[in-house]
């Protein structure tokens, strides 16, 4: 008898039923795959990071499950530097670029090959087929990536004790990790080449991003439809109205959406999403479609839950209008990077200084930084992969860097008035509102990427009755 899990309701598997399992299956090999189109795009990118590191191997990990509770895993998402060179999804995969004599790489991807039928495993395994679902074969995977490919299960032994100086993006893979003496320093430094790699997009990365951006305006438009249903409800109505989108469009949302209403709205990263929507307060809606190539949009809109402003949401919410105008007015190529945040949360300081929240003059309240109190956080940050796309980037080439054509980015500035602030009049307390646009830069200034959904508060009001039910 073979052994069976542990608490299954069956005690082995005998020996006939293991016979059993083994015939009778057809051969499903497909022989009809093309290459991705992303695949000379992502061949591009290897040979850009391949020049940074001549003489030296490089290992970029796509990562392995993660345990959410007993045997049942996180949905799996590879790391965003493995996709980023190799247009893979895989979980259990590697990329690995050899360094040649003349001082270029060749690159192979390692994955978890199909599973065999001369064994339980398929049936009956940790990454079983028949229960997480066909895997391709390393034949098909080099006809879609480009690639050659390579059994995973052999990548320590093959790259153990070879004297090659090797570079490995760490704390994504626990066996690569433990497999590979390499050296911290050189290993952070690698994984800042990888992010600062995705700091301009490519064309094809770009129309991914519009992809996005366009499938993330119907989900707004969705939720303004359904707003009396969360009103009936909780704001869970208007996540679960976006995630479908989300799901039909694309992967899936590119981070957890914030549908935050009334107070809540104050709160940066709300995402329990069960409080009441109330008629007379504000919707602030932060959310964004990961595209099955998982490039991510990330897009707020702070809304009247009746569709009309009061007075006083009203001013508030033209004060964050204005800052990210002039936030927006400061991205063009050859700007300094902070110069968009700069100029955000310099139109904010003076407007917080002449409603006598904070001492002025408005230059001395920038410099000192007392405008935070109720901006709370940057005005916006790198989009791509990941919604904080190239986070491990270098400072020079980042935030104290300068734009380029090609870059992506969020202008998100925001004024937040806790519920519990005393420095501020009763009625301002428990307002927050944020307007967040995706901003690709081009040759001659930005293109402002999420341009279909309405930004000043007579447009949101005006598409509101349009759609509102």
């Amino acid at each position: 008898m073979a052994k069976g899990r542990k608490n299954g309701l069956y005690r082995g598997i005998s020996d006939e039923l293991s016979a059993l399992m083994r015939t009778g299956w057809a051969d499903t090999e497909r022989h009809d795959l093309r290459p991705d189109e992303q695949a000379p795009y992502a061949a591009r990118r290897r040979a850009a990071l391949s020049a940074r590191f001549p003489g030296e191997r490089l290992v970029v990990p796509s990562g392995s499950l993660r345990t959410r509770s007993n045997d049942v895993p996180y949905p799996f998402r590879p790391y965003s530097g493995y996709v980023h060179l190799t247009g893979d999804q895989a979980r259990d995969g590697a990329l690995v670029l050899e360094p040649r004599a003349d001082g270029g790489h060749d690159a192979h991807c390692y994955q978890l090959p199909r599973d065999t039928r001369d064994s339980d495993e398929f049936w009956t395994g940790k990454t079983a087929e028949l229960w997480m679902g066909r895997r391709r074969s390393l034949a098909e995977s080099e006809r879609v990536l480009g690639l050659p490919c390579r059994d995973i299960r052999t990548i320590a032994e093959d790259l153990k004790d070879t004297g090659v100086p090797t570079r490995l993006v760490r704390g994504h893979d626990a066996v690569l990790d433990a497999a590979l003496a390499t050296d911290d320093e050189r290993d952070a430094e690698f994984e800042e080449a990888v992010s600062g790699l995705r700091l301009v997009k490519d064309e094809w990365e770009i129309g991914e991003m519009r992809r996005a951006v366009d499938a993330t305006v119907r989900g707004f438009t969705d939720v303004v439809r359904e707003l009396s249903r969360a009103v009936a409800t909780s704001e869970r109505w208007i996540e679960g109205t976006f995630f479908r989108r989300a799901r039909v469009e694309g992967n899936d949302v590119g981070y957890g959406s914030i549908c935050a209403a009334g107070e809540h709205a104050t709160i940066m990263h709300w995402t329990d999403n069960d409080g009441p929507v109330r008629p007379g307060e504000l919707l602030l809606l932060d959310a964004g479609v990961e595209t099955r190539t998982l490039y991510t949009a990330d897009v707020t809109r702070t809304l009247p839950i009746d569709g009309t402003f009061t007075p006083l949401q009203r001013e508030i919410y033209d004060a964050v209008y204005e800052a990210q105008e002039a936030g927006m007015a400061a991205v063009k190529p050859g700007a300094d990077y902070r110069d968009f945040h700069e100029a955000a949360q310099r139109s904010m300081a003076e407007r917080l200084v002449a409603w006598g929240f904070i001492e002025g003059p408005a230059e001395r309240a920038y410099e000192l930084g007392l405008q935070r109190r109720f901006t709370m956080a940057g005005t916006g940050h790198m989009l791509g992969l990941d919604v904080h796309d190239c986070a491990k980037a270098r400072n020079e080439e980042y935030v104290d860097g300068v734009l380029e054509p090609g870059m992506v980015l969020t202008v998100e500035p925001g004024l937040y008035f806790q519920p519990d602030d005393l420095t501020v009049p009763e009625e301002w307390r428990g307002i927050g509102v944020r307007i967040e646009d995706d901003l690709l830069v081009t040759a001659d200034g930005y293109e402002n990427l999420s341009a279909g959904l309405p930004r000043s508060a007579a447009e949101v009001e005006a598409w509101m009755r349009e759609f509102a039910g």
